[in-house]
């Protein structure tokens, strides 16, 4: 069950960076790095979404505190907060798929269409990144592909030495796990860059169902 939320956990999150940045001016809806380096471009460059890129940055950080504080209040109340934080990811997600049908496509990123629906796809992220950490620390991350690919690869070369000071099985489990995530968030992405060719707006039509399909896993308990 862990190995199925952690597959699409980064399914979502590499299907989801790859829509916010071709359908909202280059914006990365979870890649908190991905959009300074957008923004300075923006700014050479001329080109829309730079006031996004400014807001996504303040957006992602409050929502991490919110959702961490209803954490907090939900676990004093005896209930489970991880299937709460699914079921608000289901909701932002469904929000943003009615706004791009409703307003998209978006050819101005500072359009305060595309800026809404940029930050209910940024707070959905948001929400997923901070969950993750929380309730399923053992997970390897699902957007933070620079760090799981840095840490395959030493996996890969102390196997190859044969002296990491860990045994040889944890080092290949974890690789094992790392693998399957870096997959998993190249397919996202592929399949949102495949979805948004041929489909346009209807690439937004996907994530709700990801979230619900994530909410359906840990309904059934990990």
């Amino acid at each position: 069950m862990a190995t199925r939320i952690a597959i699409l956990l980064s399914i979502l999150g590499g299907y989801v960076d790859t829509l916010s940045f071709l359908t909202l001016q280059g914006l990365f809806a979870a890649h908190v790095t991905g959009n300074f380096v957008t923004l300075g471009a923006a700014l050479v460059l001329s080109r829309s979404g730079i006031t996004a890129k400014l807001l996504a940055l303040p957006m992602f950080c409050l929502m991490i505190v919110l959702s961490r504080l209803l954490g907090h209040r939900l676990a004093k109340a005896g209930r489970a907060p991880l299937p709460i934080m699914f079921g608000v990811m289901v909701v932002l997600f469904a929000g943003a798929t009615a706004l791009a049908f409703a307003f998209g496509p978006f050819t101005s990123g500072d359009s305060w269409m595309a800026l809404v629906t940029g930050m209910v796809l940024v707070s959905a992220m948001a929400i997923q990144n901070g969950a993750q950490r929380v309730h399923l620390p053992k997970l390897p991350p699902s957007t933070l592909m620079t760090g799981s690919t840095t840490q395959a690869m030493l996996d890969v070369a102390d196997l190859i030495v044969g002296n990491a000071g860990e045994e040889r099985g944890v080092i290949s489990a974890r690789l094992q796990k790392l693998g399957v995530s870096i997959l998993s968030f190249a397919f996202g992405c592929g399949l949102a860059a495949l979805v948004i060719h041929f489909g346009g707006m209807w690439g937004y039509a996907l994530p709700p169902f990801f979230a619900a399909g994530l909410l359906f896993l840990r309904a059934e308990k990990i």
